[in-house]
């Protein structure tokens, strides 16, 4: 090509399709920003069909590619400690069957650290399995029976359940105590246990950690436990429960999806 050919060239518009790639790769580049750049290509081509797109998974794996748009890593959990003879062990009821077609019906529950400049904290949470939402949560410095305690009151308080609820738990000594079985007794709740050391039997809340670590704490230095407990309230019910889309629930938010439930079910369908 002649100089005077080539310089031409450069002076050229863009195509239709070049400029509908930069069009659309800005829309991915704002919705994997909006999603605390965590979104993978098939949600952020969910949010692109949500928003009017056309535009199919291959285009947008492609243009996420090519700007460098990817989704965070996984995380592997501190291995935990076995010692001693639980006080009270439940049976494994709820046995790995983690869809449920009814809410509050079967809430699992667990705990997780989180690294401070102050120290660790501690964070218990209480799942939904209907939705996935975290219908109940605490924080707090030391990882006793009234962490999992006030996680497990904020949920009966938020979802006041008219019927009897499985809380699925491990064999933590915070689930295994004359404290935590008194509480489920007298709010008409029934204890399920993972096998001691199995991870796999609460497989829902192992996955909600997992997203907690990589989009939001592996994010982050927090100078002080009130700071981490702050972050965790904007990701729990800010982000997690009525914005972060979920496979289970058909690519909908855990809010969402209960909504549409409910709407589903006032209408007879």
């Amino acid at each position: 090509m002649h100089f005077s050919g080539f310089y031409a060239w450069l002076k050229e518009p863009l195509s239709q399709r070049a400029l509908e790639d930069v069009r659309q790769t800005d829309l991915i580049q704002q919705a994997w920003a909006d999603s605390g750049k965590v979104y993978g290509y098939r949600k952020l081509h969910d949010d692109l069909r949500d928003a009017g797109e056309t535009c199919s998974e291959n285009r947008v794996a492609r243009l996420a590619s090519l700007a460098g748009v990817t989704a965070q890593i996984g995380y592997k959990r501190r291995p935990a400690r076995y010692g001693g003879k639980p006080a009270v062990v439940a049976d494994n009821t709820l046995d790995r069957q983690f869809e449920v077609d009814m809410t509050a019906l079967v809430w699992v529950t667990d705990i997780t650290y989180i690294k401070t400049h102050e120290g660790w904290s501690y964070l218990a949470v209480v799942i939904d399995l209907f939705s996935r939402r975290v219908v109940g949560w605490s924080m707090q410095s030391r990882m006793t029976t009234d962490l999992a305690l006030q996680a497990l009151l904020s949920a009966v308080w938020r979802r006041k359940p008219k019927t009897k609820v499985m809380v699925h738990s491990g064999q933590g000594s915070q689930f295994t105590s004359k404290e935590w079985q008194s509480f489920l007794s007298k709010h008409n709740l029934d204890a399920s246990m993972s096998r001691r050391g199995n991870c796999h039997d609460n497989a829902v809340a192992e996955s909600f950690f997992q997203l907690l670590k990589r989009e939001r704490i592996r994010r982050r230095m927090y100078l002080t436990r009130d700071a981490a407990r702050q972050d965790m309230f904007d990701y729990i019910e800010m982000f997690y429960n009525p914005n972060r889309k979920h496979t289970n629930n058909g690519m909908l938010s855990p809010v969402d999806y209960e909504t549409k439930q409910r709407k589903m079910i006032k209408a007879g369908v």
